[in-house]
């Protein structure tokens, strides 16, 4: 589990650390902010999501509540402070626990152990899920090829081949791991739906990429992303803002 811990005083923060890690030593602490400022640059910036926060309320620059109207956080939150007046605004705040300080080992893995409970009541990935998904994907045939028009003839491109699709005058192109370029008479709609989405994605309405024509991503300005690939086009494969953490999660899937 990757953490983010909010906490302006030092030594609170390093205890709370070596808690995080003695009570749960697979995950990962993201990093240590003291600040609004800090965090609100974290959220705005960060390619990497936490899946919880601890957080302190009053920060180096004010409240902590100030951070949540400047940016998204999704994940659950647990509060740690020394005062109690804030229950209910935590609460309206992705709270999932409120910790009065000095905070004790078994707060946090009682806190750890709500996260973990909470998590499996309402992951959609549970076991049921899973298996429907699993039993749904092994009847779904995708296409191993595709027919490309060359003068009068049809051809067929195997799928793994074709790093991208775009579409450029209305006219949908695939162009290959070898730098070929052709037209697909297709709508991009319709080739999305027969290709294996395990394989390809489609990062904006312009283009569906291979994943193995990833070969780096750059953050882009307001939080969006730019994916490299080996093939110069004229323009730049831009992960929208609203898609990119799907996307971050699709490139790491096995």
């Amino acid at each position: 589990m990757k953490i983010l811990i909010i906490e302006d005083e030092p030594h609170t923060a390093n205890i709370l650390k070596e808690f995080i890690l003695k009570i749960r030593p697979q995950s990962e602490v993201l990093a240590v902010f003291e600040s609004i400022t800090q965090t609100v640059k974290f959220f705005t910036e960060t390619l990497v999501y936490p899946e919880l926060v601890f957080m302190d309320i009053q920060l180096a620059d004010g409240l902590s509540f100030d951070i949540f109207p400047k940016v998204s956080i999704k994940c659950p939150v647990i509060f740690c402070t020394a005062y109690d007046q804030y229950t209910l605004k935590a609460f309206k705040n992705n709270g999932i626990e409120y910790l009065l300080k000095p905070v004790k080992e078994e707060d946090i893995e009682a806190a750890f152990q709500k996260v973990e409970n909470f998590k499996q009541f309402t992951d959609p990935e549970n076991e049921v899920m899973s298996l429907l998904k699993k039993t749904l994907s092994a009847k779904i045939r995708y296409k191993n090829s595709i027919l490309i028009r060359v003068k009068e003839s049809f051809i067929p491109i195997p799928i793994l081949n074709i790093a991208l699709f775009y579409v450029e005058n209305e006219i949908v192109y695939a162009i290959t791991f070898d730098n070929q370029k052709y037209p697909v008479f297709k709508p991009m709609a319709d080739i999305e739906n027969e290709i294996d989405p395990h394989q390809f994605y489609r990062i904006s309405r312009q283009f569906l990429i291979n994943r193995l024509a990833v070969k780096e991503i750059q953050p882009y300005f307001n939080r969006k992303v730019v994916v490299k690939t080996q093939f110069k086009l004229d323009q730049q494969l831009v992960v929208s803002r609203l898609k990119v953490t799907d996307f971050m999660n699709w490139i790491e899937k096995p």
